[in-house]
């Protein structure tokens, strides 16, 4: 497979690479560009962080980039479990603490509380931060029911009302945690989460979408050759404004040759 080859997906760009190195790499490369090309318009920029496995390569080149400037930049993530206890390394907070947000000098990070007493009020603690830092650029994966943060699609609404919300689990996102080898059984991985809604993640400015693997080439295949629908939760990137996905030859096994 020719390395960095380009397609369009309606308005979604996707990059196909021989490997999730070489996707890792050019993915934080042009989150850099898009990082200082926001601050030659304003003084900080807002990003949302995924914590997934399928990200680790594309964070160890971003913490690498030693010109981009962390001091004025907040940091959010995406998604957090419900009543895991708060040192679990699942929990997606602590999985962003010890690969990013720990590693550079961000000039704010704002976790999601899982645990919290009333979660609805969470919630809401959450999405008045989101609305008070609107948010510039969105780092994110997909998982293997196509689901983009928890928006599994038996929860997905393109329209939804809320920015942050409770949703359950659904089997196949459940068992995808296994599969990741970041729980040992079923039986270990949470039903309930609090997530960003679909809204809240496509209101970025910008999206990077990094997913490889062979595991995601179904959902690959459904974001970029399926019909916009919540059943494919992150088809709905077909239709945003400046968004770009990087697959590796596995993940996109099921799309280069229709391309």
């Amino acid at each position: 497979m020719p390395e960095n080859k380009e397609y369009m997906a309606g308005n979604l760009k996707v990059k196909i690479f021989n490997s999730r190195e070489a996707l890792g790499k050019e993915a934080a490369i042009e989150a850099a560009v898009a990082i200082k090309r926001v601050l030659e318009q304003k003084k900080e920029v807002n990003i949302i962080f995924a914590a997934a496995p399928s990200q680790n390569e594309f964070l160890s080149a971003l913490i690498a980039d030693v010109e981009i400037p962390w001091g004025s930049i907040n940091a959010f993530h995406m998604d957090e479990y419900i009543n895991l206890d708060y040192e679990a390394p699942q929990g997606f907070g602590n999985f962003l603490r010890q690969r990013l947000f720990e590693k550079v000098d961000f000039k704010s990070v704002h976790y999601l509380d899982g645990n919290a007493e009333d979660i609805e009020a969470e919630c809401r603690r959450y999405s008045r931060l989101l609305q008070e830092y609107p948010t510039d650029i969105v780092c994110m994966g997909i998982g293997e029911n196509g689901h983009i943060a928890f928006n599994d699609p038996h929860v997905a609404n393109f329209d939804d009302k809320y920015l942050v919300k409770v949703a359950s689990l659904d089997l196949k996102c459940r068992t995808q945690q296994v599969n990741d080898g970041c729980f040992a059984s079923l039986d270990e991985v949470p039903v309930n989460a609090v997530t960003l809604t679909i809204p809240a993640l496509t209101a970025a400015d910008c999206i990077f979408c990094m997913v490889p693997g062979r595991t995601k080439a179904d959902a690959v295949y459904g974001t970029v050759l399926g019909e916009v629908t919540e059943n494919c939760p992150a088809s709905i990137l077909q239709r945003h404004k400046n968004a770009i996905l990087y697959i590796d030859k596995e993940s996109g096994s099921r799309v280069v040759d229709f391309m």
